[in-house]
């Protein structure tokens, strides 16, 4: 499987919450296209000081999108 990097800003079109309240992307629109996810993916918290930043893997059915949210905006950071 191919690892893909991307470090991209993307649009979250549709967002479910999960424990804690916790955001779960549920649609992704970027480069022109729309992705919805298939499962609630696998979260890692990371906290520095005051800032929360979260990286969760989801998948499509075909491929896997590893995201990063800091604050309200969300990354793409890899395809594979």
């Amino acid at each position: 499987m191919t690892n893909t990097f991307i470090n991209s800003p993307v649009s979250i079109t549709e967002i479910g919450f999960g424990r804690d309240m916790q955001p779960i992307p549920k649609r992704m629109e970027w480069a022109g296209n729309t992705y919805r996810f298939i499962d609630r993916g696998i979260r890692v918290v990371a906290r520095r000081g005051e800032s929360i930043m979260s990286t969760v893997t989801m998948s499509d059915g075909a491929q896997s999108f590893c995201l990063r949210q800091t604050g309200g905006m969300w990354t793409l950071l890899s395809i594979s």
